[in-house]
């Protein structure tokens, strides 16, 4: 069975997180609704939107706005094993906008930058391959 995960995250500035994110992780628009029960929402990911494994959800509600609320701690992690590509992702990090922040948690900060968005949500490129063995 193949899953597909989708992040939803309420946004202050939809229009802004999408420019943010498309530029900075070289996503591309994969849907979109307006008003829908009060949502105006934006997915953005790779691939199809069916063939991709992940996608982002950015909402904002017209009626009851959502402060977002993030912690240093909330946080998603990209492995990019490529050290070429790696810094050409950082690069479109902070060419988007995102603010290259010091990680709460130091591991992060071990062969990778930690990018922080305009709500304050954190995004990790990290320069390895994830391995499970410890």
């Amino acid at each position: 069975m193949q899953h597909q995960l989708r992040i939803a995250r309420p946004v202050s500035d939809l229009p802004r997180a999408q420019l943010m994110y498309c530029a900075g992780l070289g996503l591309r628009v994969l849907g979109r609704f307006n008003d829908h029960a009060g949502f105006d929402g934006v997915m953005l990911g790779t691939g199809d939107g069916n063939n991709g494994h992940y996608h982002f959800e950015f909402t904002r509600c017209r009626t009851h706005p959502v402060t977002p609320a993030s912690t240093p701690e909330d946080v998603i992690v990209f492995y990019i094993l490529d050290a070429s590509e790696w810094q050409k992702s950082c690069a479109n990090m902070l060419a988007a906008g995102f603010q290259q922040v010091t990680s709460f948690n130091p591991y992060w900060d071990i062969q990778g930058r930690t990018f922080k968005d305009f709500d304050g949500y954190r995004v990790v490129l990290k320069n390895a391959c994830w391995n499970n063995s410890k």
